[in-house]
């Protein structure tokens, strides 16, 4: 009776191998999905704080074409369901993203993009509180670092003349990290604040309204238009609704309009 169980615990293993091998092979080889169009409807949020992600670009790379995220982040495009969409969103980290197999194209697909933190070391403040000034004129504490030398402190590189006054200071500027750090800070705050109010002036909302386009067109345009960087950042209102209609006109003139 012992031997014919240890048979059968025999036969039962050899088995479940048999079967948890035909499993991996399977799985190793990948399952085959074959390609079909659909009109895929997703959002674009912010994964830190659930926000939405407006003016989002979103690029196929197997068609070249793409669109871009509304103020509240959705966004739809034509695409097979075995394409990737590449995101790229300022102050955002770049995502290349798949369509889930068990997606419905009836359904809004949610894509989450990690927003781009910048370190930023402790900093400890000390300093002695001012005596009181009986005499009651104003006055303020003079600086101690040489003119030369305060380009840092305005957000501009340090002259080369700096470099005979101080040299240790003035490479310290191009080399530490920390200064760098600061640096990097800096320009992504800035870059930041433009980038909101550049967005209250230019988007798709505006640019319909300039040149009478759907929103398919208007999608198309922005793509092409921002690929031209002819808009700086900084640009006014007026100077964005002159430069999208006379882009309009080259856009019409070249026959892309469709």
């Amino acid at each position: 009776m012992k031997a014919i169980k240890i048979i059968f615990l025999v036969f039962l293993g050899s088995l479940t191998t048999s079967l948890y091998a035909q499993f991996e092979d399977a799985y190793d080889s990948g399952f085959e999905i074959d390609p079909m169009p659909l009109r895929l409807k997703a959002r674009i949020i912010n994964l830190a704080d659930k926000l939405p992600v407006p003016y989002a670009h979103v690029v196929n790379p197997r068609t070249h074409g793409g669109t871009t995220t509304n103020i509240e982040g959705y966004f739809t495009i034509d695409m097979l369901n075995i394409d990737s969409l590449k995101i790229s969103a300022v102050g955002f980290v770049d995502e290349t993203v798949g369509i889930p197999p068990t997606h419905r194209e009836d359904s809004v697909l949610t894509i989450l993009l990690q927003p781009v933190v910048f370190p930023i070391n402790e900093v400890t403040v000390t300093g002695e509180k001012q005596k009181v000034n009986l005499g009651g004129d104003q006055y303020g504490k003079p600086t101690d670092v040489p003119t030369e030398l305060r380009g840092d402190a305005f957000n501009k590189k340090p002259p080369v003349l700096a470099a005979l006054f101080n040299p240790v200071s003035y490479w310290q500027y191009y080399l530490s990290k920390k200064e760098k750090r600061k640096r990097a800070v800096r320009q992504a705050v800035a870059l930041e604040k433009n980038w909101e109010l550049h967005s209250q002036n230019y988007n798709k909302e505006k640019v319909m309204m300039l040149t009478g386009m759907n929103e398919s067109q208007a999608d198309e345009f922005m793509i092409w238009f921002n690929s031209k960087q002819v808009l700086a950042y900084t640009s006014s209102d007026y100077e964005v609704r002159a430069t999208i209609r006379e882009y309009f006109e080259i856009y019409k003139r070249e026959g892309r309009l469709r």
